[in-house]
């Protein structure tokens, strides 16, 4: 099945660079659709990873030396928001934003448990739009990415998503609902959904985006006051910090493992690497991690 990038660009509606749409292998649904909250009116946010030419990801191909000289440009992200498509929805018509992220971008940002690329991998199955062997290979390992960095990461979303939720802006587009309630129920209803999520990582080593749906379903329809929201962040925050200790999650990804992973994503589309790069013998990545070790405490 193609990819909604793909069927966007071909209507001429979006207009990525031209190798991207054939070389997409994972697209899914995020925002209030994946959390189980979206209203009608929900714009449809997609985010994605690609697979970029091959001396775009080993620019030494193209006789580029890192670091000496004019630097080219690599690939990391295409974003392309508000693009509206009349005939989808059988003519209702749906408004889209794209975020599609070069596989090393994405694996990066998913290591360092970064709060939106990690739920990208975790977003319920009736959600992905599209996904290849290889992404399929991702989505069937994102367990591996996950470890105890994600409670800074998660909290310190969530923090932010606090501090926005009293904004009173008009030009924000959810001005009326503010004037209302009092206060931004959408960035309510994100700071209580990160640190819900994180306390199933901690607990759980994995999560489920819409367990707590309900929830933040009646956050995101004014049921709850701000005061309330407020005090609850502080007590499971508070809740959390022995939970952080205790968890048995890993305390940094193991990279190692990962960089195996995307090697052998790259492998799978490009073919053997065997001339692109040379994996170090098991002795010899051994001795080199201990020289490493021993380095840092020399200094």
């Amino acid at each position: 099945m193609a990819s909604i990038t793909y069927k966007l660009t071909q209507k001429g509606l979006a207009k990525p660079p031209k190798w991207l749409p054939d070389n997409i292998h994972y697209e899914t649904m995020m925002g209030s659709i994946a959390y189980g909250v979206s209203q009608d009116n929900s714009d449809l946010d997609v985010y994605g990873f690609c697979i970029s030419p091959k001396d775009d990801v080993f620019p030494h191909l193209r006789g580029e030396i890192i670091g000496f000289g004019r630097q080219i440009n690599r690939f990391e992200q295409y974003q392309e928001h508000h693009i509206m498509d009349n005939d989808a929805r059988a003519g209702k018509g749906q408004e889209y934003d794209l975020t599609i992220y070069s596989i090393v971008k994405f694996f990066q940002l998913v290591m360092e448990n970064n709060p939106n690329m990690i739920d990208s991998l975790y977003t319920p199955n009736d959600c992905v739009l599209h996904i290849t062997t290889i992404g399929q290979m991702v989505r069937d390992s994102r367990d591996m990415f996950l470890h105890k960095g994600s409670w800074h990461k998660f909290r310190g979303y969530a923090y932010s998503q606090l501090s926005k939720m009293s904004g009173k802006t008009e030009e924000s587009k959810r001005y009326e609902s503010v004037l209302k309630y009092g206060y931004d129920l959408k960035f309510a209803y994100h700071t209580v959904r990160l640190v819900l999520e994180v306390e199933q990582i901690l607990t759980e080593s994995t999560i489920d985006l819409r367990r707590n749906c309900d929830m933040l379903r009646a956050i995101r329809n004014g049921e709850w006051t701000e005061e309330k929201v407020r005090q609850w962040f502080s007590d499971k925050e508070m809740a959390l910090e022995p939970l952080y200790n205790s968890s048995k999650l890993k305390y940094k990804p193991d990279e190692a493992a990962i960089k195996e992973l995307l090697l052998n994503c790259l492998e799978q589309h490009y073919g053997s690497l065997s001339n692109v790069i040379e994996k170090p013998k098991a002795v010899n990545q051994l001795v080199s991690d201990i020289e490493a070790i021993l380095e840092k405490y020399r200094s």
